[in-house]
């Protein structure tokens, strides 16, 4: 399998990047996408050029550091994490073109890694609950409603790789705060902090410079774990109602 890849090379957060073009020609279909780039990596070091930067960690869709545009889409073509798009997904002699998450908020670093720093200051803002020290309380102390329980689980689905930044034309992140705000105000354990917690983690979203949300949809359809829209439509109603009540 032969393919082409345009890959977005950027030495640095403050120097010029441009599109390189790097042919593959021995490319199997049932490769991954990062082990395409671990075979071109290979090649480039034994020619004496500089390997591609790009990012990734347990390579099984879970913990959500890999990430890259391909040809325009977050992810690729196929609705799951870079890690898991195979070759298959492309035709023999495609030309792919392979950049970093683009948003304000996601600055490069290098090659195709960005700093997603920020997701981690507005899970700071307002990712924890109320615990009272002492042992571990009985498991059927607080009952959850099922409703509840299910909303809370969908939400804590979201492994923050970005791919809803990088497909939102105004590269918001609210798909991603909304998600975390949700699976914690669904619970009964998070309630205290319930209104406080929305508040500080909006404005530390928008303190990030990420773009505002005008309900475009394309976060959702690039979300590799199927995060609803109804979760910004939340976040939006929990907002306003702790902005009146702190009035």
């Amino acid at each position: 399998m032969k393919l082409t890849l345009r890959v977005w090379r950027q030495s640095g957060p403050d120097d010029d990047g441009r599109l390189v073009d790097y042919p593959v020609d021995d490319a199997s279909p049932d490769m991954s996408f990062l082990e395409l780039l671990d075979v071109l990596n290979q090649d480039l070091i034994e020619d004496g050029a500089e390997p591609i930067a790009f990012d990734h960690d347990c390579r099984e869709g879970i913990c959500g550091s890999c990430g890259v545009v391909i040809n325009g889409r977050a992810h690729g073509p196929e609705r799951t994490t870079t890690c898991q798009l195979h070759l298959r997904s492309f035709r023999d002699g495609d030309v792919l073109d392979v950049e970093p998450w683009r948003a304000k908020g996601f600055p490069v670093i290098k090659d195709l890694v960005v700093d997603r720093s920020a997701f981690d200051r507005i899970i700071e803002a307002g990712g924890y609950v109320t615990a009272p020290t002492g042992s571990a309380p009985e498991a059927h102390a607080t009952p959850v409603p099922k409703p509840d329980a299910d909303l809370a689980f969908d939400n804590a689905t979201c492994i923050g790789c970005g791919a809803c930044v990088a497909a939102c034309p105004n590269g918001s992140a609210m798909l991603f705060t909304a998600a975390k705000a949700a699976h914690l105000n669904s619970l009964p354990q998070g309630q205290p902090e319930r209104a406080q917690r929305v508040l500080d983690m909006v404005e530390t979203m928008d303190a990030a410079d990420f773009g505002g949300c005008t309900n475009t949809g394309e976060c959702v359809v690039s979300c590799p774990k199927g995060i609803p829209l109804t979760s910004i439509a939340n976040l939006n109603r929990e907002f306003l109602k702790a902005s009146r009540s702190r009035r």
